[in-house]
Order: structure tokens, then sequence, then C-alpha cells
């Protein structure tokens, strides 16, 4: 029998929750993102020992490679699963707990990362904006804001519809389209002779979308980028959208 997970609010707390979701995903470039980590705390030009807040970290491994750099790291998501899995590595200057991005947290810091796509989950756009005025005060007077959200533009254009992909024995047939301001995916496999089916869905934010976010949280943007080397952002041919703000 199928076991399928509706579309829902918290679509992403069942599928981010799943074994199946860090096995599609085992592959993630872990040498880029430490050089894009190395690149954006060198221009952010944080204080050393500074305090940096990991927003929706997953299971840590750009809050690991920060401490590594001698920052002071939490890193926060919604998923236990996740976070159960990156309390392994705490120490006396990194530490993870859950928590919904659409609420302050309890501390202020330096820095507030959003990375790798993590934001635009929510049905409701007041709950983007939510998480955005969440941000802003997590900052302590001299934090910067970093948003890194894939460039919807460039993903649109040059959108997969269907693609497979085996990992660990395992065959993920993916199904990519644009439905109702959202870019789908749908995930379906099969392990150990049971069905599965996943959706993920991203509310296919542009720049000028953000730009009205940031008005509505009175935040200024500082700077924008269009990969993790820190190169201009192009609207068309730019693949992520990097924003640094306060």
């Amino acid at each position: 029998m199928e076991q399928k997970v509706k579309e829902e609010n918290n679509w992403f707390a069942s599928w981010f929750n799943t074994p199946y979701y860090h096995i599609l995903y085992k592959d993630r470039d872990e040498h880029e993102a430490e050089l894009f980590m190395k690149h954006l705390t060198n221009y952010l030009n944080l204080p050393e020992n500074g305090s940096i807040l990991d927003l929706a970290c997953g299971k840590g491994r750009h809050a690991i490679y920060l401490n590594s750099l001698n920052y002071n790291v939490t890193g926060v998501d919604l998923s236990e699963q996740s976070i159960a899995h990156a309390k392994q590595f705490e120490n006396d200057t990194l530490t993870f707990n859950v928590h919904d991005m659409r609420k302050k947290y309890h501390k202020t810091f330096d820095a507030v990362f959003n990375l790798f796509t993590s934001f635009g989950y929510f049905e409701n756009d007041s709950d983007n904006l939510k998480a955005i005025k969440a941000i802003k005060e997590n900052l302590n007077d001299m934090g910067f804001g970093v948003i890194d959200f894939m460039n919807t533009d460039y993903v649109i254009e040059n959108l997969v519809p269907n693609e497979e992909k085996e990992v660990e024995g395992i065959l993920f047939k993916i199904k990519r389209f644009l439905k109702d301001g959202f870019i789908h995916k749908e995930i379906k496999f099969t392990d150990k002779g049971q069905d599965f089916s996943f959706v993920e869905k991203v509310k296919a934010i542009s720049l000028s979308d953000f730009e009205n976010y940031f008005k509505q949280a009175n935040i200024t943007l500082l700077d924008i980028f269009g990969d993790y080397k820190l190169n201009k952002f192009h609207k068309s041919t730019s693949k992520r959208l990097i924003l640094i703000f306060k």
C-alpha cells in the first residue's frame, strides 16, 4: 500500500523527518558549501568568535563547518530527526535546537544564515513575512542577515520535468512542475516492497518579492549575489539568489 503524504502546510515536517530525504540528497557538494561559508564570512567581516544562527540547519553541515572556523554557532530546525542527529556534534560553542523559523529565537546574533533554499515552504505568504521579521529580530545592532535562495527565474526557465536518480539501491522518480506559484517536486520510490510518495513545494519567490518582504519588515537590502563564489547576480543566468541585509 502506498504511503502518501498530503500537500499540507507542514509537508516539510513529514518529508524532512524521513531517512529518505537524507538518502536522496546525500551527495551534496560539501567542498562547495565550505567555500561558500569562507567567502561569506570573509565578506561580512564577522567579529572573531562571532555568533551565528543557522536557521533551518537540517543535519547541521553548514553549522558544523562554521564552528570549525571558530564561530559560536547555534543551529535550529523544525525537523526533530535532523536536530537529534546534529546534537552528536555539539560542543561548548556549537548547539542545536528544534525551532520554528517563523518565531524569534531567544537570543540575538552577529549573523543569521538561512542557507540552501531553506525558505518559501509555507502555504500562506504571511508566514514567509513572519520568518523574515523573525530573522531581523534575531540580529544584534551590528548583525547581518543572509538568505541563500534559488533564482526562481533561472530555475523555472531550466526546469527538468522528469528525472530518475538511484541512491543506495533506491530508484527515486522525480517530477518537477510549476503550479499556483510554487515549484513542485514529486518524489516516488519503492523500498523493501513498499511504495512511497512525497512532495516538496517551494514558493517561486523572486527578487522583487523579497524586496517587498523587506520593505514590510523595515529591512535594508545591502547586496545581492548570484552564486556561491559571490559573483554578481544576473536574473537570467544566475543559479542562486543570495541576499545580504540588515
